[in-house]
């Protein structure tokens, strides 16, 4: 069963901010920020610079509320999102599904976060559709005449709602926070990163394999640029990873490290769908440990190597060269004596015999192949003259 902590507003991560209203269209409802919105109408990098600066790694992990499923409803550009957008008047679909999750969310086994996400038709996300983490499934085309039947089978009975011809996900989704209107350091940090993100994906040829949206307030803006991941990890487990003060120059690593390899970028991380605040302080934690433990390993590796290099005055390699070289010198001084023994043995072998046999053996076995090029050039040049000269005594 949810704990209830969003049932108030399911688009808000904090029910006791969200039932306060405000006139601001820049107003924060964040349960991570303490500070006011009036003491800044723009976004500034010096302002991300300083929060930065006052949130290390370990303060940055744990910043994320408990949840276990996040269902993002696609619907219109950030421009046209109003900074209540789930009590829009004028915008039914949003305010509807956001009343009836808040309404049964006391029914569902699973506590689910409600987010709006960029949809518009013509594109791969259209108006009414529906994405659901973990389940890695997308509902088209969602109305709301079916807002209750969809609530009711599929996020408090986990069925399969049919009408919505249920669809599968692959690959990862990233939702970048652009709500402009809600906080106005979102509007300008989150579109540069929506587009740096997809230059990135275009230029390393992830078309198709991961996906980028704008998405509304996810809570905690004086993390700008707030950044969800969701998709596979390394033990193939669909995970939902939080980053803050996501910078345009950290997003080639985000998409090398986090997409590509599935190692988490710690410096950055708020937290992971499915863990307790404690238990993400508690994950990083141990990820540290695990490095700390490599990074030692590796020393030990190193120094055994250069101690190993050291007493031999050598490196593997050039032992190996070396040991080959020795093989081949010993073998020539085998293949010497071999042949001086037999003559030595002979019957008719002498003294003279023996240094004559042992000399031609060396000539042998020094005897390059420009030496052979050489002995059949002479030998033609003799056979071509004494051709030459046959011939010319015959026409005598």
């Amino acid at each position: 069963m949810g704990s209830g902590r969003y049932m108030d507003d399911p688009f808000i991560r904090n029910p006791k901010q969200s039932s306060s209203s405000s006139s601001s269209p820049i107003s924060l409802s964040n349960p991570f920020d303490t500070e006011s919105t009036s003491r800044s109408a723009s976004f500034e990098s010096e302002t991300i610079s300083e929060d930065a600066a006052d949130f290390g790694p370990e303060k940055l992990a744990g910043t994320v509320e408990f949840y276990e499923r996040h269902v993002f409803l696609c619907y219109k550009k950030p421009s046209f999102w109003p900074a209540r957008i789930e009590a829009s008047e004028f915008d039914r679909l949003p305010r509807l599904l956001s009343s009836v999750v808040s309404a049964r969310k006391c029914n569902m086994k699973k506590e689910t976060l409600l987010t709006i996400c960029e949809g518009h038709d013509g594109t791969e996300t259209s108006n009414g559709d529906v994405l659901i983490f973990p389940d890695m499934i997308r509902y088209r085309r969602l109305t709301h005449f079916d807002v209750d039947t969809f609530v009711e089978e599929v996020l408090v009975k986990d069925v399969v709602w049919l009408p919505g011809n249920p669809e599968p996900l692959s690959g990862s989704y990233v939702f970048v926070c652009c709500h402009g209107s809600r906080d106005r350091r979102c509007g300008v940090c989150g579109p540069s990163l929506v587009t740096r993100f997809r230059e990135e994906i275009e230029i390393c040829g992830l078309q198709g394999r991961v996906s980028v949206s704008p998405c509304s307030h996810i809570g905690g803006h004086k993390y700008t640029g707030d950044v969800i991941i969701y998709g596979s990890n390394i033990n193939q487990r669909v995970a939902g990873n939080w980053y803050g003060f996501v910078t345009l120059e950290d997003v080639p690593q985000l998409l090398e490290q986090h997409i590509y390899r599935g190692e988490i970028l710690d410096r950055l991380w708020r937290g992971e769908m499915g863990l307790l605040e404690e238990e993400q302080k508690k994950t990083q934690e141990q990820r540290f440990q695990q490095r700390n433990v490599e990074k030692i390993t590796d020393r030990e590796v190193s120094q055994e190597s250069d101690n190993y290099v050291q007493q031999n005055g050598n490196s593997s390699w050039c032992m190996e060269e070396e040991n080959h070289t020795e093989s081949m010198t010993s073998e020539k001084e085998i293949s010497v004596k071999s042949a001086s023994s037999r003559v030595s043995n002979s019957k008719n072998g002498s003294s003279c015999g023996f240094k004559i046999c042992a000399a031609m053996s060396m000539w042998l076995e020094n005897w390059e192949k420009e030496d052979t090029y050489a002995a059949l050039s002479v030998v033609c040049a003799v056979a071509s003259v004494a051709i030459a000269y046959s011939s010319y005594k015959q026409l005598k």
